[in-house]
């Protein structure tokens, strides 16, 4: 995100531990500067007593919301109201809206309707629809870094990710079947708005992906590329991804040592020995589909 992106900040404090604050801001200060922050509540009742020097050393304007009626929270109205009035105004890009309530649900999908960017901000028992509805949801109990167990929902979050992961470069992926790891983690991001590889411990995304065995990484440059992992199962497996490699190259050919590095980038359990072979360069001659000149590779039926 642009540094210089604006964000209205609107805290529900009435779903929200005080403690948190900086946090938030911390988190906020990634995306872009918070022209706007106000947290919302009734302050007449005592069990908002945190907020309120929270409030105060943070440049946090405290909203007074009173709850007329018994039952119905008026607090999350008052942030409803206040949030279109920013809207309409057009003074920020974006908006974080810091809430364990399901009922902001619908102003982060009229948010994002009109064009704005939403960051959304709760505790672990955050209903799903809400977390969804914006860009990009943060658990707060992982932004201040507190020990949460992992259970079985988490274990069987990271096989779905594992899956997704693999379609994304299926489908996304460059003439030799990579993926740029920055293009992979926004993809992702964008299917899965809470994804945050702080939630599994990690500190990083590529730190994240390298525990999926079914995926391997070739840096180029300052760039990663990423690619699944494919298994030696026959000779006409290994055959067919050899001549997609050498494809990418056009009726060129490919350098022979070059190739052997990319089929096993590809193939990490590939060893020519496994077909009776103690030269990876006598392995390809004896494949059909190709003839080595000159140290390259070159694919018969192109000549």
């Amino acid at each position: 995100m642009n540094s210089e992106m604006r964000y209205a900040v609107l805290i529900d404090a009435d779903n929200v531990a005080a403690k948190y604050t900086k946090n938030i801001l911390d988190e906020v200060s990634n995306y872009g500067i918070a022209t706007y922050k106000r947290v919302y509540g009734d302050w007449t009742r005592s069990n908002l007593a945190g907020w309120k020097n929270m409030a105060l050393d943070n440049a946090i304007t405290p909203v007074q919301q009173y709850s007329y009626t018994t039952g119905k929270n008026a607090t999350d109205s008052a942030m409803i109201i206040d949030a279109m009035d920013v809207l309409y105004s057009n003074n920020v890009d974006g908006f974080c809206i810091v809430s364990s309530d399901s009922d902001f649900t619908r102003l982060a999908i009229r948010l994002r309707e009109s064009g704005k960017h939403v960051i959304g901000m709760g505790e672990k028992k955050t209903p799903k629809p809400f977390s969804t509805a914006c860009n990009a949801f943060k658990y707060l109990e992982v932004l201040a870094e507190e020990e949460v167990q992992p259970d079985e929902a988490a274990k069987v979050e990271m096989k779905t990710l594992e899956s997704a992961i693999i379609r994304i470069i299926a489908e996304n992926a460059n003439l030799k079947e990579e993926i740029n790891i920055g293009e992979l983690g926004s993809r992702l991001q964008g299917r899965y708005p809470d994804f945050d590889v702080r939630n599994y411990g990690y500190s990083k995304f590529s730190q994240f992906l390298k525990d999926f065995d079914s995926l391997s990484f070739r840096q180029v440059g300052s760039s990663i590329l990423v690619s699944q992992k494919m298994q030696v199962s026959s000779l006409d497996n290994v055959e067919d991804v050899l001549v997609s490699i050498v494809r990418t190259n056009g009726t060129k050919g490919y350098n022979l040592g070059e190739l052997k590095k990319q089929l096993c980038a590809k193939m990490p359990n590939f060893d020519p020995k496994t077909f009776g072979y103690s030269k990876f360069s006598r392995f390809v001659e004896n494949l059909s589909s190709f003839r080595i000149k000159n140290n390259m590779v070159l694919i018969v039926e192109d000549q």
